[in-house]
């Protein structure tokens, strides 16, 4: 049992990440507004990072290229049925504006990739503690940036502070699920390649096609050339971690 109690612990660790989008309350409201759409760029270069050489890669290294194929497209085309579905949900019948649909499916994206990072620690503890904990931070090290850029994402789709941290907290609390369940349920980690490229799919379509026309509704110079910085700079730290971390 202390093994899972360490599972609990480091995944319950990796939940309060969510939590750093708290930096925002030291901000005006009129500041927040001018950062926030740097950090739908980044989030771009950062689901592209972690779908192109992350996610895939690791599925290609187990599954057939294209079996890997097939699933990351079943993965496009589930977000985009979901995206639609979640538009009718939200927006209709409703007059003036509607939170952006887009960001409901960050918050599904990513409690996918937090429940393969909580599957993840579980076999990690159960190889050793002191491999357990070594995962663990390596994991964590990973999801801070992206933690960040995805709390921007929600404030750019219209919610408020409070709420883009509940959710994003409550989405990250998937690792705990899914590490509790890797411990008890050996044979799901066997599994989770197959969420890895439907997971790579989701984020592929939510950064070209809805983050991507966010971004090009900038006009002005400055903030284009600051967007395809943020962009680069996300592609870079996934790129880095990769080539760091493995």
């Amino acid at each position: 049992m202390h093994i899972l109690l360490w599972i609990i612990l480091m995944t319950g660790i990796n939940g309060l990440l969510a939590l750093s989008g708290a930096f925002s309350f030291f901000f005006s409201k009129k500041f927040l507004n001018k950062i926030t759409i740097f950090l739908v760029s980044f989030s771009i270069g950062a689901l592209l990072g972690g779908a192109l050489f992350h996610f895939i890669p690791e599925s290609l290294a187990v599954l057939k290229a294209q079996k890997t194929i097939l699933i990351l497209v079943l993965g496009v085309v589930a977000f985009y049925l979901l995206e639609k579905i979640l538009h009718w949900h939200h927006c209709h019948g409703k007059q003036g504006k509607c939170e952006h649909v887009f960001t409901y499916l960050i918050l599904y994206g990513d409690a996918i990739h937090n429940f393969i990072d909580g599957l993840i620690i579980a076999s990690s503890f159960i190889i050793s503690i002191p491999f357990g904990i070594i995962a663990s931070l390596l994991i964590m090290a990973h999801e801070l940036p992206q933690e960040i850029s995805d709390f921007g994402v929600l404030i750019h789709g219209g919610f408020t502070r409070k709420k883009a941290l509940f959710y994003n907290f409550l989405v990250q609390l998937t690792a705990v699920l899914g590490g509790i369940l890797g411990f008890y349920f050996l044979n799901l980690n066997q599994y989770a390649v197959y969420l890895l490229p439907f997971a790579a799919g989701g984020f592929i379509y939510i950064a070209l096609m809805d983050l991507v026309p966010e971004v090009f509704k900038e006009k002005k110079l400055a903030k284009i050339l600051g967007n395809i910085l943020s962009i680069i700079l996300g592609l870079l730290i996934l790129i880095s971690a990769k080539l760091l971390i493995g």
